[in-house]
């Protein structure tokens, strides 16, 4: 029997729930030499998951209270599992008791969802599709495995990135090594063991026919009108497919990574490149792969919510009349899954695809690790300060936001953090700041609608961190140490257990 995996499709109307069926969907390798994996696992199903209620007693906008100096609330989506965290009376404080605060929660159950989803797309389009994980997007040990278990390959641009993907199970010929002017060593290494390089530049290019490499690689070329530092322009991809001839080096297509999260760009794109690929194979190449990247939404609060603070946020919401220029979309209607389905409809690139014998690679990595994780800090001090004649509570925790890499982004990390244990009490604006002496360590800038007030020894639990949040900006700072991620695992008897990630 499968297992349903819920997929929001434009124009359903609602979500969609596809059945997962491993018999029915065994992932065809990364490397068409290679055989496909046996032993991939079933994807668990992807958890009902609803909105919090508005906060009990919170005044509707604005009003004579204190509500007219806070933010309006941004209430995460919320998984299963984090709903269970958060109701459980005594997990979050005993892991807080063993390993310390800050720390982070991760539920790699969540991420073999995804990747699911995105592999049930590929496979309800009629399209040869492969999935590889952005390893940027968090370094977390449980999640390569997640991948491994799930027959999805892992997006690598260093060294360490390869070396930790291979030792949790992912094979050489499912990695794809990217990133720019590549060294010596991770050329190798990726040669041997098999794996895709793409390419950015002619130059790097040379080094690999120099050194003789029997090597698989895309071509990234750069997108039209672009004036990014990556990827090839049409004569310098001419020039690299005039360096291939006579070597052991062989095209297996072309790439490229687009800014933003427009599905109609990355559809017509990748239908230019159907037809780079059938000009090289007509001069010889085996050309049959296309990689769009990433670049797949998030959502990670509700669209009124979202349209809610977008109307109104201003330096009135935030500590010392703080402002930022721009914010992460927050509300995505079309995100993960859903987006790659509508990808495949545009202009009818599946069609295009299955016609041509070409398969779609994507790199997804925030996408995969949505709604995986969350990040718990403890409360250690509080102050009471004044806005326009009004109070509001001014916390310091026990972290900085080096674990909540938005805010060194000039921005703001929007989904509301939950105050864990909950009680009683009346709602109070919050900012949240970190515990390092600098003046611009804050984790939240704006005046939180938090449910009560917030004392020393409460926990603070950011939703949705596993997506670049934790660990891409995360330091040692003033010899704190990094927060340590704690993973869940289901028993059989429905009770959640931890675990360091140290496998």
């Amino acid at each position: 029997m499968g297992t349903e995996v819920g997929v929001d499709l434009p124009g359903a109307g609602e979500m969609v729930l596809f059945e997962v069926d491993p018999a029915a969907y065994v992932p065809r390798a990364a490397d068409d030499s290679a055989e496909a994996p046996a032993d991939v696992a079933p994807a668990p199903a992807l958890p009902d998951e609803t909105v919090p209620l508005p906060i009990p007693g919170w005044p509707e906008r604005p009003g004579d209270d204190a509500a007219s100096i806070a933010a309006v609330p941004m209430p995460a989506h919320l998984g299963d599992w984090e709903r269970r965290v958060l109701a459980d009376p005594d997990l979050l404080a005993d892991i807080a008791f063993a390993v310390g605060t800050p720390f982070h929660l991760l539920a790699p159950a969540r991420v073999r969802a995804n990747i699911a989803a995105f592999q049930v797309a590929f496979t309800t389009a009629g399209v040869d599709g492969y999935v590889y994980y952005g390893k940027k997007a968090n370094k977390a040990v449980c999640i390569a495995r997640a991948c491994a278990e799930q027959g999805a390959g892992v997006d690598v641009a260093s060294v360490g990135e390869l070396t930790a993907a291979l030792a949790q199970g992912v094979r050489g010929p499912e990695l794809m090594v990217t990133g720019p002017a590549k060294s010596d060593e991770l050329l190798w290494l990726a040669t041997r063991h098999g794996a895709v390089v793409a390419v950015d530049a002619v130059d790097e290019l040379e080094r690999m026919v120099a050194a003789g490499f029997d090597t698989r690689v895309l071509l990234r070329v750069l997108p039209p009108a672009s004036d990014s530092r990556f990827g090839m322009t049409d004569e310098e991809l001419d020039r690299a497919l005039t360096l291939l001839a006579g070597t052991r080096i062989r095209l297996a297509g072309f790439s490229f990574h687009l800014g933003g999260y427009e599905a109609s760009a990355r559809a017509e794109l990748a239908a230019v490149l159907v037809e780079r690929c059938v000009r090289a194979r007509a001069e010889g190449h085996a050309a049959d792969t296309i990689s769009i990247g990433g670049g797949f939404g998030v959502d990670y609060v509700p669209a009124q919510a979202w349209a809610a603070f977008t109307a109104a946020a201003g330096p009135a919401w935030f500590h010392a009349g703080k402002s930022f220029d721009s914010y992460y979309p927050y509300h995505f209607p079309v995100p993960g899954a859903a987006m790659l389905a509508e990808i495949l409809r545009h202009g009818g690139l599946a069609e295009l695809l299955r016609g041509n014998g070409i398969r779609l690679a994507i790199e997804p990595g925030r996408a995969l690790l949505d709604r995986a994780g969350c990040t718990v800090f403890g409360v250690r001090g509080a102050k009471t300060r004044h806005a326009h004649g009004r109070p509001y509570r001014l916390l310091t925790v026990d972290g900085t936001s080096l674990s909540l890499s938005e805010q060194w982004f000039a921005s703001e990390y929007l989904p509301d953090p939950l105050l864990w244990p909950t009680r009683p009490g009346a709602p109070t604006p919050t900012c949240v700041g970190a515990t390092s002496c600098l003046e611009s360590d804050m984790l939240s800038w704006r005046r939180i609608p938090l449910p009560r007030a917030a004392e020393p020894g409460d926990l603070l639990v950011y939703p949705n961190t596993a997506g670049y949040q934790m660990d891409s900006n995360e330091s040692a700072f003033h010899e704190l140490p990094i927060p340590p991620k704690v993973v869940l695992h289901e028993t059989d008897g429905g009770r959640l257990r931890w675990a360091l990630d140290t496998r």
